[in-house]
């Protein structure tokens, strides 16, 4: 087990880490304003069990076998990049004011129903956002297991915060693991809030979903751009 010191340097670095731009942060910033704060929790959650398959890779010495084989980083590269292009064309085929997604169809339909238009129709839209908020999860950890990047960082960046002679390592590198997801989760919660509620704001104007959507799909792009040159 590593030492409190450890852990509490340790997690200042990784809330630091987070706060940093990247590809990372900006997919939930950008999906929390597209489609609410509650589908960007969702993405969140998503990459977040993302971390816990990169941290377990690299406790169990997978990663290293992955950083041998050039072939192995490449194919995974270009299977992030080509996740993130679909994103882009996603976002950029949206037709002109078009409602965002399903969470947001479904969270309106609630509203209106708690409003008193039609009582019934409470239940059905929270069931109904319920797919769409587990395909949000998986659409975050589909982006943070096809990024090789982050498994690579991993495996660099824990085992500098580990100690042979305070037990296992594998069992230390979990546990930073699950440290560095706890700050994730703070930092990329919080940016999910806040840009959730601004994007409530944009959504209320069919220009500026249109804006949205063209600034996320360029986004994307650029990101799979980024990836594949990597």
């Amino acid at each position: 087990m590593p030492s409190l010191h450890t852990l509490s340097t340790f997690f200042g670095v990784a809330v630091l880490l987070a706060l940093t731009p990247g590809p990372d942060n900006l997919f939930v910033l950008l999906q929390s304003a597209q489609r609410g704060w509650r589908a960007g929790m969702a993405v969140v959650l998503g990459l977040c069990l993302g971390l816990v398959v990169h941290t377990a890779a690299v406790a169990l010495g997978l990663a290293a076998l992955f950083a041998a084989s050039p072939t192995a980083f490449t194919v995974l590269k270009f299977c992030g990049a080509a996740y993130l292009a679909w994103l882009a064309w996603q976002a950029l085929r949206v037709p002109t004011g078009a409602a965002q997604g399903v969470t947001q169809d479904a969270a309106d339909a609630g509203d209106a129903a708690r409003g008193g238009q039609d009582p019934a129709a409470a239940p059905q839209a929270e069931s109904a956002a319920v797919p769409g908020l587990v395909r949000m999860v998986g659409r975050g950890m589909l982006m943070n297991l096809t990024n090789p990047k982050v498994l690579m960082f991993f495996l660099a960046f824990l085992p500098q915060f580990t100690d042979p002679a305070r037990g296992s390592v594998a069992a230390q590198t979990m546990v930073l693991g699950l440290v560095f997801m706890l700050a994730t989760l703070l930092v990329f919660g919080a940016i999910a809030c806040f840009s959730g509620a601004f994007g409530a704001l944009l959504q209320r104007s069919a220009r500026a979903r249109t804006a949205l959507n063209r600034v996320a799909g360029l986004v994307f792009l650029g990101l799979a751009v980024r990836l594949a040159s990597s």
